[in-house]
């Protein structure tokens, strides 16, 4: 059954219209992956699920409740992660340190206070163990290589122990080693109960990664469906080359 349901969402920016009347899907325990061309309004959609900007028209469902319009800790505090396709690691903190201030129980007094509890300090380093990152913890966020910053996003999100992670081109910017091993970590987490939901260019990587493929162009989505099947439609390849 859908986890979020994303139904008649619209976001304009003056005459521009970002998100036009969206409706899709995401199943419980899937990997849903949202693809289109530069522009399609991929990143405006996590927008407005995270609650970072407040649509002006449509809703959307989690699990149930309605949230359009809450605030991003709010949606944050109900079980949806998101991270960015910039990566946003505050770089004069320690790699652990930045792990605390997404965390539900941290938040922001952690960059005044820079003290971390016996349990955050555990499950900080659990996770970044599990990105394979734990020797960094004491290092500079800013002296990390970018796929490492990548790394330290998707574990610093997990802090919350989401239900739903939005994740924003996992793969952009980062080496192939470092790319199998985010695929590897993300399934991982699949394997255990989270649901994803992934903006990504890399057509290798969605092929790969998703069970689901919603597909966007000038602010609509066009098609859901299996790979398989969207790999198949002319509508994508339109889509792609301007004609749609």
């Amino acid at each position: 059954m859908p986890l979020l349901e994303v139904s008649r969402l619209t976001k304009a920016y003056g005459g521009l219209v970002a998100v036009n009347d969206a409706t899709f899907s995401v199943e419980s325990g899937s990997i849903t992956a949202l693809i289109g061309p530069n522009g399609a309004g991929k990143t405006t959609a996590f927008d407005l699920i995270s609650g970072i900007v407040e649509p002006q028209k449509g809703g959307v469902s989690f699990d149930g409740t309605e949230i359009a319009g809450w605030s991003p800790h709010s949606v944050t505090r109900l079980g949806i992660g998101r991270t960015f396709q910039i990566t946003r690691e505050l770089g004069d903190l320690t790699v652990l340190e930045n792990m605390v201030v997404p965390s539900a129980t941290g938040g922001l007094r952690r960059l005044f206070s820079r003290r971390i509890t016996t349990d955050e300090r555990r499950r900080a380093l659990d996770l970044l163990a599990f990105v394979g990152i734990d020797h960094l913890s004491e290092q500079r966020a800013k002296s990390l290589s970018y796929g490492q910053r990548k790394l330290l996003e998707l574990a610093s999100v997990l802090m919350a122990t989401p239900r739903l992670v939005l994740l924003d081109e996992p793969a952009g910017g980062v080496n192939p080693a470092l790319l199998d091993r985010i695929m590897d970590r993300i399934r991982a987490l699949n394997a255990q109960g989270t649901t994803f939901l992934i903006v990504e260019h890399n057509m290798d990587v969605v092929m790969q990664l998703s069970h689901s493929v919603i597909v966007m162009a000038h602010g609509e989505v066009i098609l859901q469906g299996s790979p398989g099947l969207v790999q198949a439609d002319h509508r994508v390849l339109d889509a792609y080359l301007g004609t749609a």
